[in-house]
Protein backbone atom coordinates (compact mmCIF):
# COMPACT_ATOMS: atom_id res chain seq x y z
CA UNK A 1 0.00 0.00 0.00
CA UNK A 2 3.19 2.45 -0.11
CA UNK A 3 2.48 3.51 -3.47
CA UNK A 4 -1.88 3.96 -2.35
CA UNK A 5 -0.68 5.88 0.85
CA UNK A 6 2.03 8.33 -1.72
CA UNK A 7 -0.01 9.19 -4.04
CA UNK A 8 -3.43 9.96 -1.79
CA UNK A 9 -0.84 12.26 1.05
CA UNK A 10 0.71 14.27 -2.35
CA UNK A 11 -3.42 14.33 -3.17
CA UNK A 12 -4.37 15.49 -0.42
CA UNK A 13 -1.86 18.29 0.10
CA UNK A 14 -2.48 19.55 -3.44
CA UNK A 15 -6.02 19.69 -2.72
CA UNK A 16 -5.36 21.67 0.29
CA UNK A 17 -5.16 24.66 -1.85
CA UNK A 18 -8.88 24.53 -2.75
CA UNK A 19 -9.38 24.31 1.04
CA UNK A 20 -12.19 21.13 0.72
CA UNK A 21 -14.49 20.68 3.59
CA UNK A 22 -14.44 16.80 3.01
CA UNK A 23 -12.27 14.41 1.10
CA UNK A 24 -13.74 10.60 1.37
CA UNK A 25 -13.01 7.27 -0.25
CA UNK A 26 -15.46 4.89 -1.35
CA UNK A 27 -15.61 1.59 -3.09
CA UNK A 28 -13.09 -1.21 -3.02
CA UNK A 29 -10.66 1.08 -0.70
CA UNK A 30 -13.10 2.30 1.80
CA UNK A 31 -14.65 -1.50 1.33
CA UNK A 32 -11.68 -3.23 2.06
CA UNK A 33 -11.44 -4.92 -1.18
CA UNK A 34 -8.98 -3.06 -2.51
CA UNK A 35 -6.05 -4.38 -4.78
CA UNK A 36 -2.95 -1.85 -5.43
CA UNK A 37 -2.41 -1.52 -8.90
CA UNK A 38 -5.83 -3.22 -10.25
CA UNK A 39 -8.13 -1.64 -7.91
CA UNK A 40 -9.48 2.10 -9.06
CA UNK A 41 -8.77 5.03 -6.02
CA UNK A 42 -12.41 6.46 -6.13
CA UNK A 43 -12.70 9.38 -4.02
CA UNK A 44 -14.64 12.40 -3.22
CA UNK A 45 -14.00 15.95 -2.97
CA UNK A 46 -16.42 18.40 -1.05
CA UNK A 47 -15.00 21.82 -2.03
CA UNK A 48 -16.97 24.93 0.16
CA UNK A 49 -17.88 26.84 -2.71
CA UNK A 50 -19.31 27.22 -6.23
CA UNK A 51 -17.26 25.29 -8.88
CA UNK A 52 -16.34 28.00 -11.73
CA UNK A 53 -14.11 28.03 -14.41
CA UNK A 54 -11.05 29.18 -11.96
CA UNK A 55 -11.83 26.01 -10.33
CA UNK A 56 -12.29 23.08 -12.99
CA UNK A 57 -8.75 24.74 -14.53
CA UNK A 58 -6.96 24.45 -10.59
CA UNK A 59 -8.64 21.08 -10.46
CA UNK A 60 -7.64 19.73 -14.13
CA UNK A 61 -3.76 21.00 -12.84
CA UNK A 62 -3.87 19.33 -9.64
CA UNK A 63 -4.39 16.03 -11.52
CA UNK A 64 -2.03 16.63 -14.03
CA UNK A 65 0.57 17.29 -11.85
CA UNK A 66 0.19 13.89 -10.08
CA UNK A 67 0.55 11.97 -13.57
CA UNK A 68 3.94 10.97 -12.65
CA UNK A 69 2.76 9.16 -9.24
CA UNK A 70 3.02 5.25 -10.14
CA UNK A 71 -0.80 4.47 -9.65
CA UNK A 72 -2.37 8.67 -10.61
CA UNK A 73 -3.92 6.62 -13.55
CA UNK A 74 -6.60 4.83 -11.22
CA UNK A 75 -7.46 7.76 -9.01
CA UNK A 76 -10.77 9.69 -9.76
CA UNK A 77 -12.39 12.22 -7.79
CA UNK A 78 -15.61 13.73 -7.95
CA UNK A 79 -15.90 17.36 -6.72
CA UNK A 80 -19.51 18.58 -5.18
CA UNK A 81 -20.41 21.82 -2.98
CA UNK A 82 -22.55 22.46 -0.45
CA UNK A 83 -24.83 24.10 -2.73
CA UNK A 84 -25.08 20.45 -5.22
CA UNK A 85 -24.74 17.63 -2.71
CA UNK A 86 -28.34 16.90 -2.10
CA UNK A 87 -28.98 16.31 -4.96
CA UNK A 88 -28.20 12.63 -6.86
CA UNK A 89 -29.17 12.61 -10.20
CA UNK A 90 -27.20 15.97 -10.78
CA UNK A 91 -23.78 15.79 -12.14
CA UNK A 92 -20.88 16.98 -10.52
CA UNK A 93 -17.05 17.90 -11.94
CA UNK A 94 -15.35 14.48 -11.96
CA UNK A 95 -11.87 13.46 -13.28
CA UNK A 96 -11.54 10.31 -13.84
CA UNK A 97 -9.36 8.11 -16.58
CA UNK A 98 -7.27 11.04 -17.07
CA UNK A 99 -10.02 13.45 -18.23
CA UNK A 100 -12.23 15.76 -17.01
CA UNK A 101 -15.73 15.61 -17.53
CA UNK A 102 -19.02 15.54 -15.28
CA UNK A 103 -20.96 12.70 -13.75
CA UNK A 104 -23.60 12.24 -10.77
CA UNK A 105 -22.54 10.94 -7.51
CA UNK A 106 -25.03 7.94 -7.45
CA UNK A 107 -27.56 6.63 -4.94
CA UNK A 108 -24.92 3.48 -4.58
CA UNK A 109 -21.95 5.67 -4.23
CA UNK A 110 -24.07 7.64 -1.57
CA UNK A 111 -25.05 4.80 0.74
CA UNK A 112 -22.04 3.52 0.14
CA UNK A 113 -20.07 6.72 1.34
CA UNK A 114 -22.80 6.05 5.03
CA UNK A 115 -21.83 2.33 5.34
CA UNK A 116 -18.50 2.25 5.30
CA UNK A 117 -16.78 5.80 3.42
CA UNK A 118 -13.41 6.24 4.83
CA UNK A 119 -12.45 9.83 5.89
CA UNK A 120 -9.41 10.88 4.61
CA UNK A 121 -9.73 14.73 5.33
CA UNK A 122 -12.69 17.15 7.29
CA UNK A 123 -16.08 15.83 8.05
CA UNK A 124 -17.42 12.54 7.59
CA UNK A 125 -20.41 11.92 5.03
CA UNK A 126 -23.40 11.33 7.23
CA UNK A 127 -22.84 14.66 8.69
CA UNK A 128 -23.09 16.48 5.06
CA UNK A 129 -24.80 13.36 2.81
CA UNK A 130 -28.66 12.79 3.35
CA UNK A 131 -29.06 8.72 3.76
CA UNK A 132 -30.26 7.41 0.74
CA UNK A 133 -33.40 5.82 1.24
CA UNK A 134 -33.79 1.90 0.08
CA UNK A 135 -36.59 3.02 -2.29
CA UNK A 136 -34.51 5.34 -4.16
CA UNK A 137 -31.84 2.81 -4.04
CA UNK A 138 -33.28 0.17 -5.54
CA UNK A 139 -34.51 2.25 -8.23
CA UNK A 140 -31.71 3.60 -9.41
CA UNK A 141 -30.21 -0.10 -9.40
CA UNK A 142 -33.14 -1.47 -11.65
CA UNK A 143 -32.23 1.22 -13.80
CA UNK A 144 -29.00 0.93 -14.08
CA UNK A 145 -29.36 -2.66 -15.16
CA UNK A 146 -32.49 -2.15 -17.75
CA UNK A 147 -30.68 1.41 -19.31
CA UNK A 148 -27.22 0.98 -19.07
CA UNK A 149 -26.17 -3.01 -19.05
CA UNK A 150 -28.16 -4.86 -20.79
CA UNK A 151 -28.06 -2.25 -24.06
CA UNK A 152 -24.25 -3.16 -23.25
CA UNK A 153 -24.96 -6.94 -23.56
CA UNK A 154 -26.03 -6.67 -27.43
CA UNK A 155 -22.39 -4.42 -28.03
CA UNK A 156 -20.31 -7.76 -28.53
CA UNK A 157 -17.26 -5.44 -28.91
CA UNK A 158 -17.26 -3.93 -25.65
CA UNK A 159 -16.59 -7.58 -24.42
CA UNK A 160 -13.63 -8.47 -25.29
CA UNK A 161 -12.32 -6.20 -23.25
CA UNK A 162 -11.52 -7.12 -19.38
CA UNK A 163 -13.22 -4.40 -18.02
CA UNK A 164 -16.57 -5.09 -19.65
CA UNK A 165 -16.63 -8.89 -18.61
CA UNK A 166 -15.20 -7.91 -14.65
CA UNK A 167 -17.75 -5.23 -13.71
CA UNK A 168 -20.67 -6.42 -16.24
CA UNK A 169 -20.77 -9.50 -14.08
CA UNK A 170 -19.74 -8.41 -10.72
CA UNK A 171 -22.61 -5.22 -10.99
CA UNK A 172 -24.96 -7.46 -11.94
CA UNK A 173 -24.40 -9.77 -8.58
CA UNK A 174 -24.22 -6.71 -6.66
CA UNK A 175 -27.38 -4.96 -8.12
CA UNK A 176 -28.98 -8.84 -7.31
CA UNK A 177 -27.66 -8.87 -3.54
CA UNK A 178 -29.30 -5.23 -3.18
CA UNK A 179 -32.64 -5.66 -4.62
CA UNK A 180 -32.92 -8.80 -2.44
CA UNK A 181 -31.49 -7.35 0.99
CA UNK A 182 -31.16 -3.65 0.70
CA UNK A 183 -27.18 -4.25 1.26
CA UNK A 184 -24.00 -3.63 -0.23
CA UNK A 185 -21.55 -6.62 -0.93
CA UNK A 186 -18.26 -6.18 -2.23
CA UNK A 187 -16.83 -7.41 -5.71
CA UNK A 188 -15.39 -10.59 -3.45
CA UNK A 189 -18.57 -11.36 -2.37
CA UNK A 190 -19.68 -10.35 -5.84
CA UNK A 191 -17.56 -12.92 -7.28
CA UNK A 192 -18.92 -15.69 -4.55
CA UNK A 193 -22.37 -14.85 -5.19
CA UNK A 194 -22.35 -15.70 -8.65
CA UNK A 195 -21.94 -19.16 -9.26
CA UNK A 196 -25.12 -19.64 -7.25
CA UNK A 197 -26.85 -17.04 -9.83
CA UNK A 198 -25.97 -19.57 -12.60
CA UNK A 199 -23.55 -17.55 -13.94
CA UNK A 200 -20.37 -19.51 -16.22
CA UNK A 201 -17.91 -20.46 -13.86
CA UNK A 202 -15.03 -20.46 -16.27
CA UNK A 203 -15.62 -16.40 -16.31
CA UNK A 204 -15.97 -16.28 -12.99
CA UNK A 205 -12.65 -17.80 -12.15
CA UNK A 206 -11.07 -15.98 -14.88
CA UNK A 207 -12.01 -12.88 -13.01
CA UNK A 208 -10.83 -14.09 -9.89
CA UNK A 209 -7.67 -15.07 -11.05
CA UNK A 210 -6.98 -11.86 -12.99
CA UNK A 211 -7.96 -10.14 -9.62
CA UNK A 212 -6.43 -11.79 -7.14
CA UNK A 213 -3.30 -13.80 -8.57
CA UNK A 214 -1.06 -13.38 -11.46
CA UNK A 215 -2.50 -15.06 -14.52
CA UNK A 216 -0.82 -15.43 -18.35
CA UNK A 217 -2.40 -12.98 -20.57
CA UNK A 218 -5.75 -14.95 -22.41
CA UNK A 219 -5.55 -16.21 -26.02
CA UNK A 220 -7.61 -14.37 -28.67
CA UNK A 221 -9.87 -17.24 -28.33
CA UNK A 222 -10.47 -17.22 -24.71
CA UNK A 223 -11.29 -13.53 -24.61
CA UNK A 224 -13.75 -14.03 -27.61
CA UNK A 225 -14.81 -17.22 -25.95
CA UNK A 226 -14.81 -15.58 -22.72
CA UNK A 227 -16.96 -12.19 -23.71
CA UNK A 228 -19.53 -14.57 -25.34
CA UNK A 229 -20.34 -16.49 -22.45
CA UNK A 230 -20.44 -13.34 -20.38
CA UNK A 231 -22.71 -11.73 -22.88
CA UNK A 232 -24.89 -15.13 -23.01
CA UNK A 233 -25.88 -15.13 -19.39
CA UNK A 234 -26.15 -12.16 -18.72
CA UNK A 235 -28.94 -11.05 -21.37
CA UNK A 236 -31.41 -13.14 -20.16
CA UNK A 237 -30.20 -12.40 -16.28
CA UNK A 238 -30.65 -9.00 -16.46
CA UNK A 239 -34.00 -9.19 -18.15
CA UNK A 240 -35.34 -11.64 -15.52
CA UNK A 241 -33.92 -9.26 -12.50
CA UNK A 242 -35.55 -6.18 -14.28
CA UNK A 243 -39.16 -8.16 -14.36
CA UNK A 244 -38.62 -9.07 -11.34
CA UNK A 245 -38.02 -5.82 -9.59
CA UNK A 246 -38.39 -3.38 -12.07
Amino acid sequence: MQKTDALLTRFLGELAALDPVAVWAHGSLAGGDYQEGRSDLDLIAVLPGPVGLSTVRRVVALHRELRAEPLAATLHCSYLTPATWDDAGRSHLTWAHAHVMRRPVTPVTRRELHVFGRVLHGEPPDRLLPPVPDRELEEFVVRDQRDFWRPAVDKARLWRQDIWVDLGLMTFARATATLRHAGLISKREALDLLPGLGAPAEVVDDIRRRRYADPAPPTAEWTARRGELARTYLGPAIDGLVATYG
